[in-house]
Parts: structure tokens; C-alpha cells; sequence
């Protein structure tokens, strides 16, 4: 979505709109936007963080067998509640030298970066605040994570164990998309 408004495309500059307005972007321009970058027959793509709802997950599947490409797996990373607030609200952001920095898994240090230019100056995102990190996780909950089942029935999901280490996860997850 950020690439179609950066490159002013007709979807994107609507859904600009919306994102301005702070509104969510309707699914038929999301969906639009997806079928913009899939070919007939397409083949390799992840779709990240989509679809969020019911509806959406129906038009993509309505889409992907126009397109004659369906969809191999579903990856569901699991983590608990307590982890997921942990990690997100834990995030922060230098604004002398745009890295980020989390609390936990990647404490500030001050670097050449920052030194050249000045002392750092951390901010947190207002979204990574972790009163908002608990409305996202409720959402989720509401609109998201009915897919599970949606996707399950289907034989497509593939549960990964999300609070195992990088390298764990990241084997389950080639594992789970290459059928090994």
C-alpha cells in the first residue's frame, strides 16, 4: 500500500485519501492493489499481514482463482499475548539517526552515527506505546484471528512456533513454505 501511494498510482492516491482522513482503507482498494501487483498465473508471492478479515481473505480467494494462482499455505506465527506486548512496546526510534532500538532484544547504545551528529534522541511511535499495542492485540482478536479457522478448514494453515529463536522460527517458516 505505501509503494502505490508513494508511486501516486490511481488506488493509491485513494487510499491515501483514507490513511490522511485516518480512516481504514476499504477492502476493494486493498484488494485492487494486490491485483495490480499479481500476474495471471502468479507464482512466489507472500502477502504480509493480509487479509485481515473474513471478507477480505473471500475477495482475495475470488481473486486468486481468476488470477489461476492460488494460495500454497497460510503462516500463523504464534506468540502469546504477554510476549507480542513485550516486544512491540518495547520498540524505540532514534531520531538523530533514524535506528531502532528495542528495550529488550536491542538495548540503545550510542554509535558513530549518533555521535557524529549529536547526542541521540529516542521517541516511541505512538502505536508502539503498549496501551496501543493491547487495542491492536483486541482487534486482532476480533477481526484477525477468525482466519485461523477460515484457513485451517482449508488445509492451508501452517501453525509456527513464533517465541522460538530467529533461526528456529525461521526454519519452521522455510519449512512450511517450501513442504519440507
Amino acid at each position: 500500500m505505501r509503494e502505490a501511494v508513494a508511486q501516486g498510482t490511481d488506488l493509491g492516491r485513494e487510499a491515501k485519501r483514507y490513511m490522511d482522513a485516518g480512516d481504514l482503507v476499504p477492502d476493494a482498494v486493498v484488494i485492487g492493489m494486490i491485483r495490480e501487483r499479481l500476474s495471471p498465473g502468479a507464482d512466489n508471492f507472500l502477502l504480509d499481514g493480509f487479509p485481515r478479515t473474513i471478507a477480505q481473505a473471500q475477495a482475495l480467494d475470488q481473486m486468486l482463482g481468476e488470477l489461476d494462482a492460488p494460495l500454497d499455505a497460510v503462516l500463523a506465527l504464534d506468540v502469546s499475548r504477554e510476549e507480542l506486548v513485550r516486544r512491540l512496546a518495547g520498540r524505540w526510534i532514534c531520531r538523530t539517526c533514524s535506528r531502532s532500538w528495542h528495550e529488550v532484544f536491542a538495548p540503545h547504545v550510542r554509535d558513530d552515527a549518533c555521535v557524529a551528529v549529536g547526542e541521540c534522541d529516542l521517541y516511541q511511535r505512538p502505536d508502539d506505546r503498549a496501551d496501543a499495542v493491547e487495542n491492536r492485540l483486541t482487534v486482532y482478536a476480533e477481526s484477525t484471528e477468525p482466519l485461523i479457522a477460515y484457513y485451517a478448514e482449508r488445509g492451508l494453515l501452517r501453525a509456527i512456533n513464533g517465541e522460538q529463536s530467529q533461526e528456529q522460527v525461521y526454519g519452521q517458516i522455510a519449512s512450511a513454505v517450501t513442504g519440507n
